[in-house]
Parts: structure tokens; sequence; C-alpha cells
């Protein structure tokens, strides 16, 4: 028999395309090594100026909750008071982290599918002083975008506080603008919108953060101190830890066809795939767990039919055999659902042959459809692309 290729479809890692894929294959270099010193370089100048940073970027091997700890630990100091909003499971993480280290935290949550507000955000600042905000930009566990530019509006009023958002799920492929946007510090990881192996996380942070780690002195954290990467970021041939190499080189292409495409055209993309992709399975009786107004265009969680009879365990199984894996909702969503990511560097082929397996495995799954419904509906969509 032959075997059906399977289709990276969750929420992260997302497909690596060849001419990335060819990066992270060559030969390993030094980190000194002068051509590397220079491509890492550019990496971090391109960062810089796409996300229009006025501070600094850092590009260190680790995870994006890596990112996460590196955002808190460099702006802010035990007994500090932080604000978390939480539109589910991820932005929760960011409670134990604080917590851990000794801030006191006060957290807004969204009820799931839905997100924390602008409006919510403004009553809260003024009933007491925070040093930070954090918000997650998109949401794993929900499919839910924050209105991160709304909120940044807020944020621009309260200058003492430090606007800090998850892109982890979001960056490359959800608007991100650091200085329209009133954002401070902004952390990712290279295995979601970037379409790059995991093993990088990548943050962000302006002058203000980075003078607000000045004024922290010495912190206790050591690995992900910006003071102890600066040196590197400024000239990558200096030590602090070892670089990932060829992960760095793949983020170079990476960068390079984000530049290709255009940012604005590659948020654009993502945002009208997405609309089709999510029309497609509501065509078939699916629906989308985050209400409309707060859709990501990165990835979604798709909720069985009601009445459909679905087992979620059987029908993922059946799916990735069909040749899409998928990932399992969690919290109150957990086998109610599937989450499937849509960003990155995918091309129409894979968002029809996703498609194509989710409607085989309907049928494989004894949920009567209509062959072809969803396919006909992501196809025109898709003929203007």
């Amino acid at each position: 028999m032959i075997k059906t290729n399977k289709l990276v479809m969750i929420p992260g890692p997302t497909p690596v395309v060849r001419s990335i894929q060819d990066q992270m294959g060559r030969e390993t270099v030094a980190f000194g090594d002068t051509a590397f010193v220079k491509d890492f370089s550019e990496v971090i100048a391109d960062l810089k100026a796409m996300w229009r940073c006025d501070g600094e970027v850092f590009v260190v091997a680790g995870s994006g909750t890596m990112g996460m700890e590196m955002a808190i630990a460099n702006t802010t100091k035990r007994g500090d008071n932080v604000l978390i909003c939480s539109n589910g499971y991820f932005g929760d993480r960011f409670i134990d982290m604080c917590t851990r280290k000794g801030l006191n935290t006060d957290v807004l949550s969204a009820e799931w599918g839905t997100s924390v507000t602008p409006e919510m955000v403004e009553k809260k600042l003024a009933e007491k002083q925070y040093q930070a905000v954090t918000v997650t930009h998109v949401e794993t566990s929900t499919g839910v975008e924050a209105p991160i530019a709304a909120i940044g509006e807020v944020m621009k009023k309260h200058p003492e506080i430090v606007y800090i958002v998850d892109g982890v799920a979001a960056s490359g492929g959800a608007d991100q603008y650091m200085d329209t946007m009133g954002i401070d510090v902004v952390l990712s990881c290279s295995q979601k919108a970037f379409g790059v192996a995991p093993g990088l996380t990548m943050v962000w942070a302006s002058a203000k953060a980075m003078e607000r780690r000045k004024s922290l002195g010495t912190i206790p954290e050591s690995y992900i101190d910006f003071d102890k990467w600066l040196p590197v970021m400024h000239d990558p041939s200096k030590y602090w830890g070892t670089p990932a190499i060829n992960l760095v080189w793949a983020l170079k292409e990476s960068v390079r066809i984000m530049k290709e495409e255009g940012l604005e055209e590659r948020y654009a993309r993502h945002r009208r795939q997405a609309a089709v992709f999510d029309a497609a399975l509501e065509a078939i009786g699916f629906r989308v767990a985050a209400d409309k107004a707060f859709r990501a265009p990165t990835l979604s969680v798709y909720l069985y039919p009601e009445g459909s009879g679905i087992d979620d365990v059987k029908f993922r199984t059946v799916l990735a055999g069909e040749g899409a894996q998928t990932a399992g909702c969690l919290g109150g969503f957990a086998g109610k659902g599937f989450r499937m990511g849509h960003m990155g560097n995918i091309d129409k082929h894979t968002l029809v042959s996703a498609i194509a397996a989710v409607e085989r495995s309907c049928v494989k799954c004894g949920y009567t459809i209509e062959l072809g419904k969803a396919l006909g509906v992501l196809q025109k969509g898709l003929v203007n692309e």
C-alpha cells in the first residue's frame, strides 16, 4: 500500500518548505565563522526593521515559553504589579511564571472563544498602578485573536507601563508593528508562522523596555538576561550561549521569503485564507469556536457538528491517516473538536489537501456529508488567490 503523506496542520510546528529545510541541512560551521556572523547580523537587522522596533532584537536558542519568561524577567522585579490579559490556556501560562517570580498578578479572563477588550483593560488600569501588562496576540487554545492595536491605544495613555505581547502563534502571520501599536515587547518563536523547525525564540524589546531592563540592575535570571545577550546581538562573533547556527540560517531564509512576499500581503493572505478555510468547514456543519469578531488568521478551533456522533480520538486518528495531522482541543473544548493551523508558508495545494482529508474522514467516521461541498467553498475562495 502506498503511504499517504501527512501534512502537519497542527498550530505548530507548521510545514517547513524545501528552501528552509535546505538551510537546516547545511554543514554546520563555527559560530564565529565570518560568513555566519554576517548572516546572523542581517537576520537581527531585518527583524528589527520589519517589526519597527526602536530598541533591540534577541534571537536565542529556546522555545516560545522561554520567550515569555525572557519578557517577564527583563521588565519586572519581585513585588511589581502585573496585569495578565488571558483568552485561554496559554494566556494563563503567564500566571504561573509571574507568581514564581514573586510578582503581584491580576488576571483579566475572557470566556473561551472571546477576547479581553480595550475597555476591560482601561477599566482595570484605572484601579491601581501596574508595571507591566501581558496580552496573548493569538490564543492557541481557542483560535482567538486579541485586538492588540486597540489595547495598544489604551496603553499609550500609560507610558509608565510595559506592554508585552505574546506573539508565538501570530508573529509573521498577523499584523504586529511595535511603533504604531504602542508595544514594548513582542516574543515569538521559529516554528509557527515563520515556518521554521522548533528551536529559536525571538524577542523584540523597545527602547523603553531596554530602559526598564537597565533600571532593574542585576536580575536573578542568567541565560535569558538581556544584558548577557546584548553584546552577542550587536556582534554575533561574541559568546554567551551557543547559537543554533542552522536554525539561524533557516530563519534568514524565512525572513527572505517574508520580505519577498511583503509583510502587508503576507498578513492579508493569512486573513483571506483563514476566512475561506473557516467557511469551508462551516459548510459541512463544523463550528468555529472563536467569535467571528475575534477569529485568528493563523489557526482555528473547529467544533464537531451537533448530533454528528463523531468520536474525537477516532476522527483525529482517521484524519491523520488521510493525510492531515491536527491537534486535540484543550480546556472546555477538549473532546469537542480539533485545532488546525493554517499559517506560515503553506500554499493552495496544502489547504485543498487538508480540506479533502477532513471530508474523507467525516465519511469514514459515519458523519454523512456531500463530498466536495467544503472543497467547493474553499476552491471558490482560492480561485482569485
